[in-house]
């Protein structure tokens, strides 16, 4: 079992936003919270230092951090370019990445990805169906591999995942658990499936 010292959580809201307008995603009103703050729910008290990775309102996400951290490289380089970042910041030997626009989250996310990393290097999240790369578990040691991926044009997780000993984990939650808000639209819908289930909450 890994230790919650030796946990990092990174929240990625790093991105442009531009299937919701350009806005800052993570800083969106969800359910009268900024999704952010239902993501970081997911995290706090069960990893030594919390980071959100953003490239803008820095300020305004380090209400809901211990470190803000921006990409390593400019321009908008996409979720890989995040995760990157967050294995270089990190202070720990492991680094538990999440998206910030993924609100439902399992309340024992942390748990049950450190319970199934086994000897593997990373453990990815699945809904039974299909996998989530950007909620994972990721030893930090494998930066500099990165690094030399980001560097030869690689930027789909799932292919840099291919490269190293890694593990699916399952969750019997299902999809709804994973949902990735792309739109007002999704957001809405969402709002209201979680409205509408409070029980579950």
């Amino acid at each position: 079992m890994i230790p919650q010292h030796d946990l990092t959580g990174l929240i990625l809201a790093g991105g442009q936003g531009r299937r919701m307008g350009g806005v800052d995603k993570g800083l969106v009103p969800f359910a009268g919270r900024p999704l952010l703050a239902h993501v970081r729910e997911r995290l706090v008290g069960q990893v030594a230092e919390l980071l959100v990775n953003a490239n803008r309102s820095l300020d305004a996400y380090a209400e809901f951090a211990d470190r803000v951290i921006e990409d390593a490289e400019a321009g908008y380089q996409g979720p890989l370019m995040g995760i990157y970042s967050g294995l270089r910041a990190a202070r720990t030997p492991w680094l538990l990445v999440v998206p910030c626009d993924t609100p439902a989250l399992p309340d024992d996310l942390v748990a049950r990805l450190v319970a199934g990393i086994g000897e593997a290097d990373i453990a990815v999240a699945g809904d039974g169906q299909r996998l989530h790369p950007v909620v994972a578990l990721i030893r930090t040691a494998l930066a500099d591999d990165l690094a030399a991926a980001l560097a030869d044009g690689e930027r789909k997780i799932d292919r840099w995942y291919a490269r190293h000993a890694w593990v699916q984990v399952d969750f019997p939650e299902g999809e709804g658990a994973f949902a990735n808000l792309n739109t007002q639209d999704e957001k809405h819908r969402l709002e209201q499936a979680l409205a509408e289930e409070p029980a579950k909450r």
